[in-house]
């Protein structure tokens, strides 16, 4: 694997399996307003493009629907609560992580998760290892506009040469196209290798290790 300077992480599914966390409370926003619940495999297929999207997408009618805003704020509240229930890393990720700041690579987090869950998932589960943590919030274009990238290289002061974006999605692949960076694939999280190849993946890893 070519090693690069900087790596910039895509967070769920990719640092951090939060399936369950997110599941959970987008069930619980549903209920408590009266809709269906949906299984944790349509969840998983929901998330990528932030919290908004996922309920837009589990939510009947989406926006259209006039409790969307309801169901949606309800998740946020419990989201900020038991987003670390079952929440954790994925075998090897701490290993790596290690690994890359000891060789002293700059290290990122990316998200569309609200800023304010991306800073302390990120301040929990990884403490200094992660040095600049981005989610959405006011004013910056959530991905796979390249504006939460940009900030993460200027937060870190260095430029977009040797920098890598490792993400799950098709979300992460555009993301590093639109940045004009390198994007490799992880094969353990949300999507399967076949679905992030119809989306232009080139460059996959099956273990974290493969980084180092």
């Amino acid at each position: 694997m070519t090693q690069y300077q900087t790596y910039i992480f895509d967070l769920d599914g990719t640092l951090l399996d939060t399936l369950g966390d997110l599941h959970a409370s987008c069930n619980y926003a549903l209920r408590t307003h009266g809709m269906p619940e949906r299984s944790i495999d349509e969840v998983r297929q929901f998330v990528g493009n932030g919290v908004k999207k996922l309920m837009e997408r589990a939510v009947p009618d989406g926006l259209a629907n006039p409790l969307f805003e309801d169901a949606y704020q309800t998740f946020r509240q419990y989201y900020l609560l038991h987003n670390r229930d079952t929440t954790k890393p994925y075998l090897g990720i701490m290993d790596m992580l290690r690994g890359l700041r000891e060789q002293g690579r700059n290290i990122a987090v990316v998200s569309n998760k609200f800023y304010t869950a991306t800073q302390e998932l990120c301040r929990h589960f990884f403490g200094d290892l992660v040095q600049v943590a981005i989610g959405e919030r006011e004013g910056i274009r959530k991905k796979p506009a390249p504006d939460t990238v940009v900030e993460a290289l200027r937060q870190l002061n260095v430029s977009k040469q040797c920098a890598v974006y490792v993400g799950d999605s098709d979300v992460d692949i555009e993301t590093a196209c639109n940045c004009g960076i390198p994007c490799i694939s992880v094969l353990w999280g949300f999507r399967d290798r076949d679905f992030l190849l119809a989306h232009g993946a080139t460059t996959f890893i099956e273990r974290p290790s493969q980084l180092l």
